[in-house]
C-alpha cells in the first residue's frame, strides 16, 4: 500500500455552474472597477472567498494499491505461417517474450494464439476481444507475432488508438517472394454458346510473360502467355446450362512459397437463349402432329418444321400460283443456317432428291463438330432410300438389316437403359405396345430400349463433339394417344432432347463434386459395371482416395472430410470434376510474403514499431516507458507503465468550512464599506 495526500476540489454546485458563476463574478468586478474605481481590491477578495468556498477544497489522504499494466501477445497460427521457418521463429520468440513478461510484476500478461478464421487471418479481432474487459488506462500495449498478412485491419484506426503501442514482430524471410494468380473480375452468368470475359492477373517477382492455362468444367485445357502484373482479358465459351466452373492455373515459378495460390476458379451460370430446332418430316404421317405439338409446347424451343409433300420428281399440271406448297429451302437451311440450329430431327425421312448427299455430309460434319441429331426411322429406313445409305451412316448407332417387323412389340429397357440418365426413371414400368419396328444392328453407342427378343428400338451415341439419338420405329405416337395404356412419350423425348443438348444433369458419364464446409462429396454416373478409383486433389496439392459407395445401377457416391478452403479436383476413369470450398483462392494464400506493410499504419497510429525476425532466437528487448515517451527503438520495443491503482481507503479534511468562509466574506465586505465611506 502507498499513502498519498492530495488537494481535492468538489464544487457544491457542480463544475459547469461553478465556472459560469466565476465568469459572471469577474465580469461584474471589471464593470465595477471601470465605473467606480473604489475599494475594488476588498470586493475582489470577497468574491474570491465566495468562489473558494463554493469549490469546497479539502485535503484527501488515500491508501492506494498499485495495479499492473495489461499487455497482450497475439501469436499468428494461421495457415500462411506454415511456410519456411515462420512457425519455429514465432514459437521461439513467443516463449522468450512470455517468460520475460510473466516475470515482471508490473505487467499482467494476456496471451492468445489465433488460427485461420474463415478464409483469412484475423489478429485485430482477437486483440480487441482479448482486451474488451480491460480499462483503457491500464493497457500497456500489444505484441503481434505474425508474418504480417493480416486481413481484418479496419479502415478507421481511431478505435485501436487506446490499445497502447501495438508492435509487430514479422517472422520469416522478407526477401522470399511468390508467384500468384488473381481473378480480378468474373461474370455471374452468360448465354450458353457465348464467350464470357474473365479478367486475370498474375503477379510474378521475375516479371515478363507468364504461361496461363484455363479450362471449363474439367475439359481440355487451353494455354496462352500473358504479361505479369497486368490485368488480362480471357474469353471462354459457356458450355452448358447451369453452373460452369472455370479453372485458371499458372505453373511453378522460379520463386515459390506455395503452389496453393497458382490456381483460381470461378463459377458462371449458363443460361439458354432459346433452343433452335429443325424438324424435317419426310412424308405426312400419324406422328407429325404429335411431334409438332410436343416441341411447340416448350416456350424455349424455336421450331422450324417442314413436311415434304411434293418431291422434285413429282410432276403435275397445276400452275404454281394456284399451289399452297413452297419449294423446300434446301440451300438456305443446309448451307447458310445449318450451324445455327441446336438440334436437327429427321422424322421418317427418305432420299427423294430434296436433300442432296453433299448436304447430308454437311449434317454429319455438323454433328461431329458439336451438333445434335435425332433420327426417327420409318419403313423407308429399311429400303434403298434409307438415310443409312448416305454419309449419315457413319454417325448412326444402328444400321438396318433391311427387314420391317410388323407385329406387336413391347418396348423394354436394356441393362444400359436402366443405368442411362435418359431412361433410368422408367425402370419397372409397363408400357403400351407398338405395332411395327425396323430391324437393325447396333454397331456403336448405347442401346437403351429393346424388343423382348433383344432387337434395338432406341439407341444413342456420342460422335466427335456431338451426339446422336435414333428411334427405330414410327409407332411412338401410339404412346401419346394412349394406345394399350400408352407410355412416357413426352418424358422420353424431352429427356432425349436435353441429353442431345448436353444438359449436365442428363449426362450418363459424369463425375460431379460438391464441397460443403468440412465435407467433399463426389457423385459418379457410369454405364460401366464397376466404378473406376476416385482420386481427389486438395488445395495444398495432396491427394485423397476415398472408396465409392454404390447407390444403384451405375450410380456411386463417395464422401471425404476436409479442412481446407479452396479448389478441389477429382478424377475417376478419365472423368474430371472440380469444386470450390469457399473462395477458390482464400485470402490466406493470396499473398504470402513476410512483410510489415499491412500493419505499418496501425503501428504508426499507436506509436508501436515493426521488427523483422528472420531466424530462430532473434527478438527485440522489452522496456517499460512512460506515458508520453517513445515506445520503440532500433532493437527494443516499449510497453507503457500506466501507473494505475486502486484506492483502498480515503479520508477528507475540509480546508474552508462554511462558517469560516462566511466570516472572511463579511470581513472583506466590511473593509470595502469602510473604504467607500471615506
Amino acid at each position: 500500500m502507498i499513502e498519498v495526500s492530495r488537494l481535492s476540489f468538489d464544487p457544491l454546485i457542480g463544475w459547469p455552474l461553478f465556472w459560469a458563476l466565476g465568469v459572471l463574478c469577474i465580469v461584474s468586478l471589471l464593470v465595477y472597477v471601470i465605473a467606480f474605481r473604489k475599494a475594488w481590491l476588498t470586493r475582489a477578495l470577497a468574491v474570491a472567498f465566495g468562489l473558494l468556498a463554493l469549490s469546497n477544497p479539502a485535503l484527501v489522504e488515500e491508501e492506494r494499491e498499485p495495479l499492473p499494466s495489461v499487455a497482450a501477445i497475439i501469436v499468428d497460427r494461421s495457415d500462411s505461417m506454415e511456410f519456411g521457418d515462420r512457425t519455429a521463429i514465432a514459437t521461439a520468440a513467443f516463449g522468450e517474450l512470455q517468460a520475460e513478461l510473466e516475470a515482471n510484476p508490473a505487467i499482467d500478461l494476456r496471451v492468445i494464439e489465433a488460427e485461420t478464421v474463415g478464409d483469412g487471418t484475423r489478429l485485430i479481432g482477437a486483440l480487441e476481444g482479448l482486451m474488451a474487459d480491460v480499462p483503457r488506462d491500464r493497457i500497456a500495449g500489444a505484441i503481434l507475432i505474425t508474418d504480417g498478412q493480416v486481413h481484418d485491419l479496419p479502415d478507421d484506426l481511431s478505435r485501436l488508438q487506446d490499445l497502447g503501442p501495438v508492435h509487430a514482430l514479422i517472422t520469416g524471410d522478407p526477401s522470399a517472394s511468390d508467384r500468384r494468380i488473381t481473378l480480378v473480375e468474373a461474370p455471374n452468368f452468360d448465354i450458353v454458346g457465348d464467350e464470357a470475359e474473365f479478367i486475370v492477373r498474375i503477379d510474378d517477382p521475375e516479371g515478363g510473360t507468364v504461361p496461363l492455362t484455363f479450362a471449363i468444367n474439367g475439359g481440355r485445357s487451353e494455354a496462352r502467355y500473358i504479361e505479369a502484373g497486368e490485368d488480362t482479358s480471357i474469353f471462354i465459351e459457356v458450355e452448358r446450362r447451369g453452373d460452369n466452373i472455370v479453372v485458371f492455373e499458372t505453373p511453378e515459378g522460379e520463386q515459390e512459397l506455395t503452389l496453393a495460390n497458382n490456381r483460381t476458379a470461378a463459377t458462371i451460370s449458363g443460361v439458354r437463349d432459346g433452343l433452335r430446332v429443325l424438324l424435317v418430316t419426310g412424308r405426312p404421317n400419324a406422328s407429325g402432329r404429335v411431334w409438332r405439338d410436343l416441341l411447340k409446347s416448350d416456350p424455349s424451343v424455336d421450331l422450324v418444321h417442314f413436311t415434304i409433300l411434293r418431291p422434285p420428281y413429282k410432276r403435275d399440271m397445276t400452275p404454281l400460283e394456284e399451289m399452297a406448297l413452297i419449294a423446300f429451302p434446301t440451300e438456305e437451311l443446309f448451307e447458310e443456317k445449318l450451324d445455327g440450329f441446336d438440334l436437327i430431327i429427321f422424322d421418317q425421312y427418305e432420299r427423294r432428291g430434296v436433300i442432296t448427299m453433299g448436304y447430308l455430309a454437311d449434317v454429319a460434319r455438323y454433328v461431329d463438330e458439336g451438333g445434335a441429331l435425332l433420327v426417327v426411322a420409318g419403313e423407308s429406313f429399311a429400303g434403298p432410300a434409307s438415310l443409312a445409305r448416305t454419309p449419315l451412316a457413319g454417325i448412326l448407332p444402328a444400321l438396318p438389316t433391311g427387314e420391317i417387323i410388323a407385329e406387336d412389340v413391347m418396348p423394354t429397357l436394356s441393362d444400359e437403359g436402366m443405368r442411362h440418365t435418359i431412361t433410368e426413371d422408367f425402370t419397372g414400368r409397363r408400357w403400351g405396345k407398338w405395332l411395327r419396328y425396323i430391324q437393325a444392328r447396333a454397331d456403336t453407342g448405347d442401346v437403351l430400349m429393346r424388343t423382348e427378343n433383344g432387337a434395338p428400338l432406341f439407341a444413342v451415341d456420342r460422335v466427335g463433339e456431338g451426339r446422336v439419338a435414333q428411334l427405330l420405329s414410327d409407332q411412338i405416337w401410339l404412346w401419346a394417344r394412349g394406345y394399350d395404356g400408352g407410355g412416357p412419350f413426352s418424358d422420353l423425348i424431352r429427356r432425349s432432347v436435353h441429353w442431345l443438348m448436353k444438359e449436365p444433369e442428363l449426362d450418363e458419364r459424369q463425375l460431379k463434386m460438391v464441397a460443403q464446409g468440412d465435407i467433399v462429396r463426389a457423385n459418379l454416373r457410369t454405364l460401366a459395371d464397376r466404378a473406376a478409383p476416385l482420386i481427389i486433389e486438395t488445395p495444398d496439392g495432396s491427394f485423397l482416395e476415398p472408396e465409392w459407395r454404390e447407390n444403384g445401377p451405375g450410380s456411386y457416391t463417395a464422401e471425404v472430410p476436409v479442412d481446407q478452403l479452396g479448389l478441389y479436383r477429382a478424377q475417376s476413369g478419365g472423368l474430371e470434376a472440380v469444386a470450390l470450398n469457399g473462395p477458390a483462392n482464400p485470402r490466406e494464400f493470396a499473398a504470402l510474403e513476410a512483410t510489415g506493410d499491412v500493419l505499418q499504419p496501425l503501428t504508426d497510429r499507436t506509436g508501436g514499431g515493426i521488427f523483422t525476425l528472420d531466424s530462430v532466437g532473434e527478438r527485440p528487448d522489452i522496456r517499460m516507458v512512460g506515458r508520453r515517451a517513445d515506445a520503440s527503438g532500433g532493437n527494443w520495443l516499449g510497453l507503457r507503465e500506466r501507473g494505475a491503482y486502486a484506492v483502498r481507503s480515503s479520508t477528507s479534511l475540509p480546508l474552508l468550512p462554511g462558517l469560516l468562509a462566511i466570516g472572511l466574506i463579511l470581513l472583506a465586505l466590511l473593509f470595502a464599506w469602510r473604504r467607500e465611506g471615506r
